[in-house]
């Protein structure tokens, strides 16, 4: 990425009130340059013209990603309450992720707002809110790599562990844990 391409693609999300289409990979693109004028900056005297020009490069730039990203979060949202769907070809591979896992949330407020709206009580089911679940394992099970991109384990019999909930169920369904139901309020 340059500093053209980056100024070109802010003005175009700042103008447009559609979601612009990104690279899939633009946010690692974007940390790559960051990093890259960082360690340019690094390098130089201080002092130098050429030092100035890098850190205020940096501090555009940086600037217009913090403006891409609340842009693209706003209009996001917005057509979540539109009950619009959000392309995900329009999305970056980590806009994608936490689009995932916001959708969920909006769908479960509209439908809690129609029903109270239609004169029912809402039935909310909070577990199948909930992400991640407690276990308490029951055999040796080996690392394993989550849902969320995370390690987690190894692991002891007895160990008690927070795993995503997909991953949760598929340990109490192989038999390698059990899950601990956690009581608040009680000493």
């Amino acid at each position: 990425m340059v500093y053209s391409e980056l100024y070109e693609t802010w003005k175009r999300e700042l103008e447009n009130r559609e979601l612009e289409k990104l690279p899939p990979d633009f946010y690692s693109k974007a940390i790559d340059y960051l990093k890259k004028l960082r360690e340019e900056g690094r390098m130089l005297d201080k002092r130098t013209i050429k030092a100035n020009l890098l850190r205020k490069e940096l501090r555009n730039a940086k600037r217009m990603i913090s403006d891409i990203i609340q842009t693209r979060y706003r209009k996001v949202i917005q057509k979540m309450i539109k009950e619009e769907k959000v392309s995900s070809g329009f999305l970056t591979i980590e806009e994608e992720k936490i689009y995932r896992g916001i959708s969920p949330l909006t769908e479960a407020y509209s439908s809690f707002a129609k029903e109270i709206l239609s004169g029912h009580i809402p039935k909310i089911n909070i577990e199948q809110n909930q992400k991640r679940a407690v276990l308490r394992f029951l055999k040796g099970t080996p690392p394993i790599v989550g849902v969320d991109m995370k390690a987690y384990g190894p692991f002891k019999i007895e160990d008690i562990a927070s795993l995503p909930v997909e991953n949760a169920k598929i340990m109490i369904k192989q038999g390698l844990a059990e899950k601990v139901e956690i009581t608040l309020g009680q000493q």
